[in-house]
């Protein structure tokens, strides 16, 4: 099978834990021997990921120097872009048989410069905060903020994704047998100008709907969408949660599920089942083959079928943000 395995920003740091090198370095690693555990099975995979934590530190460190030596978030995506997949290709390397051919892809994604989005800042980014010290951040640096859980975090635009702009040289090098690590962070959000030319943007996509749109677009036969929670729940974090282990995308649509933490992957796997009539499959960085299979995790298919509870005591998962 074709397999895009989107890996959220929890898959690769933890809520809580300290954004160093040595921290994203073991939860990579982590992540890596799920991958491989994929590609030994006879997969075609295709790797993306989240930045969210990333792209945000890097912000802070640009906003400590000189003014006139803070870059964009364009720029800065493509710099977490390059880290992030050097880290999962190295890994991955690490873990696979001498010869497999593995490469990253700084990967551009067309957004449109009157999406209402860059109005309405939604998408969380950087460090978690206490309240006043947001507020604090906010003030001094003219951020947005917005809740994250029982903290508070810097929000940006998060425009939708319109174009894989390297679509082309991802496909030829999957067709080839190479593991591409591509669209990190969702891409880096360009927009076309006037003359034709590109540009890049101040946004960070969402990753899960970006890579909903490279699965598309590559002819996937699935769609992984990887966090640290089990699966999808009705009621998540209440004692009456309930683990979904099926659903059509016409039953998942509406208000069943809160903005933010889950619904980006939701909304994802149902465009994507929707467009292509592949299954879409939510779920832990660990279960990722089992989810494959179909014995894990949360597979959402095209069309209307009822929401199946799994038949099992449903755990509570605590509540977690993911990019």
């Amino acid at each position: 099978m074709r397999l895009v395995v989107a890996l959220g920003g929890n898959a690769l740091l933890k809520r809580g834990e300290p954004m160093t090198a040595e921290t994203q370095r073991a939860n990579v690693r982590r992540a890596a021997t799920s991958l491989a555990e994929l590609i030994g099975l006879g997969h075609q995979v295709v790797v993306t990921h989240g930045n969210g934590p990333q792209v945000g530190l890097l912000a802070l460190q640009a906003a400590a120097g000189s003014k006139e030596g803070a870059y964009p978030l364009d720029i800065l995506g493509a710099e977490s872009e390059g880290m992030i997949g050097y880290l999962i290709e190295q890994e991955l390397d690490n873990c696979l048989p001498d010869g497999t051919l593995i490469a990253t892809l700084l990967t551009q994604v067309r957004v449109d410069a009157k999406d209402p989005a860059f109005g309405t800042p939604t998408k969380p980014i950087g460090p978690v905060y206490e309240e006043p010290t947001a507020r604090k951040l906010a003030d001094a640096r003219g951020w947005h903020i917005a809740r994250d859980g029982d903290k508070w975090r810097r929000v940006v635009a998060s425009p939708l994704p319109l174009e894989i702009l390297e679509i082309r040289v991802i496909s030829l090098l999957v067709d080839h047998g190479v593991v591409v690590i591509c669209g990190g962070g969702g891409g880096i959000p360009v927009v076309v100008r006037a003359d034709g030319s590109l540009i890049g943007v101040e946004a960070v996509i969402d990753k899960d709907r970006a890579s909903a749109l490279l699965a598309e677009k590559l002819g996937a036969d699935m769609l992984l969408l990887l966090t640290d929670v089990d699966a999808v729940y009705l009621d998540f974090g209440t004692p009456q949660a309930q683990a979904i282990k099926s659903a059509g995308a016409d039953a998942l649509a509406g208000d069943k599920f809160a903005s933010g933490s889950m619904r980006p992957k939701i909304e994802a796997a149902m465009s994507f089942a929707s467009a292509t009539g592949h299954a879409a499959g939510i779920g832990r960085l660990e279960d990722a083959a089992a989810i494959v299979r179909g014995e894990a995790g949360t597979y959402v298919e095209a069309g209307s079928a009822k929401i199946d509870i799994r038949r099992q005591a449903a755990k509570n998962a605590a509540t977690s943000s993911v990019n």
